[in-house]
């Protein structure tokens, strides 16, 4: 019960964070669209440009100051509880699944880190990933943006390494991601909104309003509108262990954050001018690139040593026959020698989560549907246990079934043998 309870915690939390963000992207992503698609030929007196649009039966004509209005309408529609909802959703979240349990997804596979430790270095980094962002910006590399982009690429790509190192791949990817997203709030609430209210009063009250407020308001907006495709790429991340399961999880993502940062640029500036639009292409180029090299390396079917740490031997396919050998009298009638021990290891330490009836008290039922009861539904998944508990080794979770080396060998051998069942 209380893994189906939790599994329902996790859904609405998530639910929530995928509404509100949404929201919150959407109108960044129509705001930014606005501005560069205003009509600033010849606008009227007090007007920066305007915009005639149609959508859903009707047409629009939006038009927008320099500044604000000689005088402020009735009903002014701000836009924040977006962007607020959706950081305190994806807190939430992050500790539903994160820090209820550290040893499942955060903590890294062998590592003796305390779960208190583990939870107060992931808090840290999103305090300190904040105040550092917000000095740099109102330093005097606020006002070259461009260089103050690439310093803030440089400190992530660093924060992804440092955490990759002291948590679990998918651990580290998440934490980079509500470092970005604790940023993005955070020009929301403390210098967006600021800068607005600021603006709203200063023509309440009939003064001149101050133009260096807006403009750091706009920087910022910027900032989030560019970040916004990484974060959502991280936030689907968890499905895709070949990237956060490689040795070099860090580079993947900075890879993949500059091929997504490349395709918002194009759409940011497609409607003035095409002379970005090499960028498609490099980028979906970089993402092919990026397949080939994290592809995992797949041993011969003979005379394979399967890598191992320095502390153990290579396990062979003609060393893994001799030894399973002694095996065969336990054999089913139509399963293999070799598998008959692969069988043993998967259903010890991977079918207490994937299994029509899991044992583990985390999961009411097997994960995603992935299950390896029988012999058949071992082998038909063969490529996804090569990938997850060989290649990449992020399954079983936070190892807490302690799955070996060489069990890992084992298996390995086994499939690059042709994974033989009968």
């Amino acid at each position: 019960m209380e893994a189906h309870l939790t599994e329902w915690l996790n859904l609405g939390v998530r639910w929530i964070h995928m509404i509100t963000g949404i929201a919150w992207i959407g109108a960044s992503f129509y705001f930014v669209w606005l501005e560069n698609n205003l009509n600033r030929v010849n606008p009227k007196d007090g007007l920066a440009g305007d915009l005639w649009a149609i959508h859903g039966g009707g047409i629009y004509h939006l038009e927008k100051y320099k500044l604000a209005p000689p005088k402020m309408p009735e009903n002014l529609h701000w836009f924040k509880w977006e962007a607020y909802w959706t950081w305190m959703s994806g807190v939430a979240l992050l500790m539903v699944v994160y820090y209820l349990n550290p040893s499942l997804y955060l903590i890294a596979p062998g590592s003796d880190m305390a779960p208190a430790m583990a939870i107060a270095i992931g808090i840290g980094s999103l305090i300190a990933g904040w105040f550092i962002y917000d000095l740099l910006c109102d330093s005097a590399l606020g006002k070259q943006p461009a260089l103050l982009g690439l310093v803030l690429f440089i400190l992530l790509v660093a924060a992804a390494f440092g955490l990759s190192q002291v948590f679990s791949g998918r651990g580290a990817y998440i934490h980079v991601g509500a470092i970005i997203g604790t940023i993005m709030v955070g020009n929301v609430f403390r210098t967006i909104m600021p800068a607005q209210r600021a603006l709203v009063k200063a023509i309440e009250e009939h003064r001149t309003p101050d133009p260096a407020l807006p403009a750091k308001g706009l920087l910022r907006s910027r900032h989030n509108n560019y970040f916004t495709l990484p974060v959502l790429f991280i936030m689907i991340s968890n499905h895709f262990p070949s990237t956060y399961g490689s040795s070099y999880n860090w580079l993947i993502l900075a890879g993949i954050a500059i091929f997504a940062v490349l395709v918002r640029h194009y759409f940011n500036t497609r409607h003035s001018s095409n002379k970005f639009a090499w960028t498609l292409p490099v980028a979906a180029l970089g993402m092919i690139c990026l397949a080939y090299v994290t592809a995992p390396v797949r041993p011969a079917a003979n005379a394979m040593p399967v890598a191992t740490p320095a502390s153990q031997p290579a396990v062979s396919v003609a060393k893994v026959e001799e030894v399973l050998a002694p095996s065969a009298e336990a054999a089913p009638a139509g399963v293999g020698t070799a598998f008959t021990e692969v069988n043993r290891v998967i259903q010890e330490r991977c079918s207490v989560c994937h299994s029509a009836t899991p044992s583990s008290p985390m999961f009411s039922a097997a994960p995603l549907g992935f299950m390896l009861d029988t012999p058949q539904q071992i082998k038909a998944q063969t490529a996804k246990i090569q990938a997850l508990a060989v290649a990449s080794q992020v399954m079983p979770l936070g190892n807490i079934t302690q799955m070996t080396q060489a069990e890992r060998d084992l298996i390995g051998a086994w499939i690059a043998q042709g994974a033989q069942i009968e």
